[in-house]
């Protein structure tokens, strides 16, 4: 089964092609998701179009499009039902109708973490648990739950994935969601810059000198103590461990992976978050284990594509 698969993230649009969990193609372009949604699908078909004619590939071998997306989304229709200050014109948008129209393939469209805790249960650091929970840091944090083999989605579909807008720190800072204190609000890539540069040791910090503040340069610093980013670290990892405290708490899971591109060349901050959710959590049993990811950007792609197959996406038409 050959799928073309796409993750739509803030910061980047990651695109593949797949065969039997395996990546035939990959590539990633910038995601420019302050202008919407609308303006990236022409740019989103090139890459493809680009893909298909150096794999040798044609549509019709293809038996749909499956893409993870950032924000609710309505199952049987594909429709983005709300953003979260990321492309905002996207519940004006009629994807399956561009899906069927650019590509002459059916749609099969979800969460975004979600997908990525598919392509880790299939292929990565989830083989073999039907029971866990997957935590995605990036530009916002992503949250999905996987019990008995299936996922967790409720009544309206979104049980389990606004795990970043669980409030970690009452009255604290305003979150696109309407609510405060949110773990998004307190520590993604998205704020990180805001809060390095309130921090009362920002001006004499290797992070003033920079033109992008992200997780990466903060992880540096911090190995070489600069004391602006051990405190952005640790309040991080604080509100990261309160996160999945809560997780563990509400979905009782036997494992918690943790993935996103926060989470790139930083594996130490997994034995401090799992020591600190450890002293935190409340399982008289024993510890749920805290795993990294495995599949890294590759994660939504191949969970795209046995997403494809859950749904069992209609014959082309």
């Amino acid at each position: 089964m050959i799928t073309l698969v796409a993750d739509i993230g803030g910061t980047r649009i990651k695109m593949g092609i797949t065969k039997d969990q395996t990546l035939l193609a990959q590539r990633s372009i910038e995601a420019r998701s302050h202008e919407g949604l609308e303006p990236q699908l022409p740019r989103i078909a090139a890459a493809f179009a680009s893909m298909c004619a150096e794999a040798g590939i044609q549509y019709a071998d293809c038996c749909a499009l499956g893409v993870a997306f950032p924000s609710v989304i309505e199952l049987e229709t594909g429709r983005v039902l709300t953003t979260f200050g990321k492309y905002l014109d996207a519940p004006q948008l009629d994807l399956p109708r561009w899906a069927r129209e650019a590509f002459q393939l059916p749609l099969v469209m979800e969460n975004d973490a979600r997908v990525a805790q598919l392509g880790e249960w299939q292929a990565g650091a989830g083989r073999g648990c039907d029971d866990f929970v997957m935590v995605t840091l990036g530009t916002g944090l992503g949250t999905s739950a996987l019990m008995g083999g299936q996922l967790v989605r409720g009544t309206h579909g979104q049980a389990g994935i606004f795990g970043g807008h669980i409030t970690v720190r009452q009255g604290g800072r305003p979150c696109i969601c309407g609510n405060r204190g949110c773990a998004e609000a307190e520590a993604s890539t998205a704020v990180l810059p805001m809060i390095a540069r309130e921090h009362r040791d920002f001006p004499s910090s290797g992070l003033r000198s920079l033109d992008v503040i992200d997780y990466a340069a903060v992880f540096r610093l911090a190995r070489d103590h600069d004391v602006c980013a051990v405190a952005l670290r640790a309040h991080s990892i604080e509100v990261w461990s309160a996160l999945i405290v809560s997780l563990i708490h509400v979905f009782d899971p036997e494992r918690v992976i943790i993935g996103g591109g926060i989470m790139s060349g930083a594996a130490d901050c997994i034995a401090d978050l799992a020591r600190s959710v450890r002293a935190r959590a409340h399982t008289p049993w024993g510890h749920v284990e805290i795993a990294p990811a495995l599949l890294g950007d590759a994660a939504a792609l191949i969970g795209a594509e046995f997403l494809v197959r859950e749904k069992r996406a209609p014959s082309r038409q």
